[in-house]
Formats: structure tokens, C-alpha cells, sequence
């Protein structure tokens, strides 16, 4: 009886043996994601990221899948619902990407609460929601930059957009004042002086516009968009030969490209941005 326990053991050993040994060997033969069981983020982003989606073009298919594997491991992180949601706003599937930014939001709101709002004024166009998003980060963590501009920039930029010239023109005069007070003139973004011309412009205010277009050319001569507004500036004061050389000079810096030089221009135009404008520049010359 001692003996059949004996064998009956050994053998059930062998079994279990045989079965680790298979179910490793089949592990070992698996592709190398199947392998991955881990709940770091950082290791996540690792794995589906900067050896996944980042070794392919953010366009293709493969960016999608990769970061798709990555949310299925760990649907929690801010970063990964970013990159899935970046292809969309350049795609202009708005809904799509705002969709899938706002569990960016979600998951880490400090970090991606005001870019949302950056992505509505410039791509999506919402400005009013995208008023929402400033304030209510100003609100909940105060001061912060996006795309090398303050928060008040953009804030000034919706207002701006919505036809609330006044509440605009506070907000980014402000800014500027704020600015030069605590890092000196020098500091200022030139698209900062830029809007603040383009708010007196709508005002009809049309001296104080030229004096910020002009302190726009002094840092950035060729500026073929500064160019444009502050002719039809001198033509509404009467002053139309100059009016009509600066829309001469315009449109030949337009012509080599002295635009605007944000980097998502290359994706959507910005408020106020002269685009097909230039086609009519010659035809207003005659009229000047």
C-alpha cells in the first residue's frame, strides 16, 4: 500500500513538473508585449510608448494601437489619453479629441485643465468654454504659461474673439503692465503688443493701435499680419500713400513667408491671422 502512495506521488510530481515546464516554454515563445504584467506607469509608458507608438508616425494606425495596449494595462493614465487624443485636434476630428483629452483632464487635472483650454480657443474655436477652463484653473491653481503665453493672454484672446472688446483690452493691457512692472519691457511677447493693436483697432481706436503695431515692427520688422492692420489704420486717419506703401511692403514679407511663427500655425490659423486677405491686397492698393 506504502508503495502505490510512493508511485501515485512521484507521479502526480511529474505531472505538475511537466506542466510548469510546458507553460513557461509557451511564455518564453510569446511575443514580447503578451509578456507584460506590470501596473507602473512609467513602466507603461515605457513599454507603449517610447517603444510602441513613438517609433511610428503619429498619423498612422500603429500610434493608436500602441497607446490602445497601454490604456488596457492601466486606463488611468493622464499621459497616454494626451497622446491618443493629439492626432485628433490635427486631424481636426474635434469632438473625437476633445473626447478622449478630457479623461486627460480627469486623471490629472492640474496638468492638462488650461491646455484644454488652449486647444478650444485655437483649434476647436470655443471660446467660451474655453473661458471656462482658464478661469477655473486660475480659480483652482492660479498662474500658469501655455505655448509660451500666459493664461491672461488667452483669456484676453477669447474675450477678443466673442466681440467683448472691453473686457479684452483690460485683461491683456493688464498682462503687459504686469509684465513690464516685474521682468522689464523687453519681456513681452510681441503676439502680446499684437492683440492689444488689434483690440484698439476694433475699438476704432486707431492711434493707440498704431502705437502697439509699431513697437510689434520695431522687434519684428518684417511681421507681414502687423503690416496689414496698421494700413487700414493709416487709411482710417487719412493717411493713405503710407497706407498704401505698408500694404506694398506687406504683401512681399507675406510673399517669403514673415507670418506668424507659433508652432500650430502649421495646423490652424490664429485669431486675426491675414491668410487669403493678401489675394485682396492689390485690388485695396488702387483704392487707397
Amino acid at each position: 500500500m506504502t508503495l502505490i502512495k510512493k508511485k501515485s506521488s512521484l507521479k502526480t510530481r511529474f505531472i505538475v513538473l511537466a506542466l510548469t515546464h510546458l507553460l513557461l516554454s509557451c511564455t518564453e515563445n510569446l511575443p514580447e508585449e503578451k509578456q507584460v504584467a506590470t501596473s507602473n506607469p512609467d513602466e507603461i509608458i515605457e513599454i507603449y510608448l517610447k517603444n510602441g507608438a513613438w517609433k511610428h508616425n503619429y498619423l498612422t494606425r500603429e500610434w493608436g494601437e500602441w497607446i490602445d495596449k497601454g490604456l488596457e494595462k492601466d486606463s488611468t493614465i493622464a499621459y497616454l489619453w494626451q497622446q491618443k487624443a493629439m492626432p485628433l485636434w490635427k486631424k481636426r476630428k474635434y469632438e473625437l479629441a476633445l473626447k478622449y483629452y478630457n479623461n486627460a483632464v480627469k486623471y490629472n487635472r492640474e496638468r492638462y485643465l488650461s491646455r484644454r483650454g488652449f486647444l478650444k480657443c485655437i483649434f476647436q474655436k470655443e471660446y467660451a468654454s474655453a473661458l471656462i477652463d482658464f478661469n477655473t484653473y486660475k480659480k483652482e491653481y492660479g498662474y500658469t504659461y501655455e505655448q509660451d503665453h500666459s493664461i491672461e493672454f488667452w483669456i484676453a484672446i477669447c474675450h477678443l474673439q466673442l466681440n467683448e472688446y472691453n473686457k479684452a483690452l483690460n485683461v491683456l493691457k493688464n498682462e503687459i503692465e504686469s509684465q513690464e512692472i516685474e521682468y522689464g519691457v523687453g519681456w513681452v511677447h510681441y503676439l502680446d503688443r499684437f492683440y492689444l493693436g488689434i483690440i484698439y483697432y476694433e475699438l476704432e481706436n486707431y492711434k493707440s493701435a498704431i502705437i502697439e503695431f509699431d513697437k510689434v515692427l520695431s522687434e519684428y520688422s518684417t511681421f507681414s499680419d502687423v503690416q496689414y492692420y496698421k494700413s487700414i489704420c493709416l487709411n482710417r486717419l487719412g493717411k493713405k500713400e503710407k497706407a498704401k506703401q505698408l500694404i506694398i511692403d506687406g504683401t512681399l514679407n507675406y510673399t517669403k513667408g514673415n507670418t506668424f511663427t507659433e508652432g500650430s500655425v502649421n495646423y490652424e490659423p490664429y485669431p486675426y491671422q491675414v491668410t487669403w486677405e493678401w489675394g485682396n491686397a492689390s485690388s485695396r492698393i488702387k483704392h487707397l
